[in-house]
């Protein structure tokens, strides 16, 4: 009776250590290509330093009907709006704050050259939520991104 007690206390215990343990936090798990929810575009996420920024790697639309690449037309500097949309750093200063969340990041929409305060995050090893705002992020959208490259 004691064995069988023991043995049935230790399993209890080995199951109680396996649910308590908690996957490690990972910071570098949003690193890859990601493809927009509307299906125009992909962004890679790469890190500079502690940071991690974004840029557009392709277009559904790379071109203007004249066959040239498409450029940042709407960009409020005219300096800027011959930079070719392919390429663009459209995400930047994004900090992992734990529980799969980046924040404190801005996001530059170049449909309408506005920038946007935004979040990033990863609900699952293939989906990522990023929610642009102005303010505070309860006035804001959310735009579903999928993997489609890992780093």
């Amino acid at each position: 009776m004691t064995r069988r007690f023991f043995g049935l206390a230790l399993l209890l215990s080995l199951l109680a250590a396996a649910f308590s343990v908690q996957a490690a936090p990972n910071p570098d798990a949003v690193l890859g290509v990601w493809k927009n929810g509307e299906g125009t575009g992909m962004i890679q996420i790469f890190k500079k330093g502690d940071k991690y920024f974004g840029r557009i790697v392709w277009l559904k639309v790379p071109n203007n009907p004249d066959g040239t690449p498409r450029t940042d037309v709407n960009n409020p500097d005219e300096a800027k709006r011959k930079t070719p949309l392919k390429g663009l750093e459209n995400m930047r200063d994004f900090t992992f704050t734990g529980d799969n969340k980046w924040e404190e990041g801005k996001i530059y929409d170049p449909k309408n050259g506005n920038d946007y305060s935004c979040q990033m995050t990863l609900v699952d090893p293939n989906t990522l939520e990023v929610r642009g705002f102005i303010g505070v992020s309860l006035f804001g959208r959310t735009d579903v991104w999928k993997r489609q490259v890992k780093k």
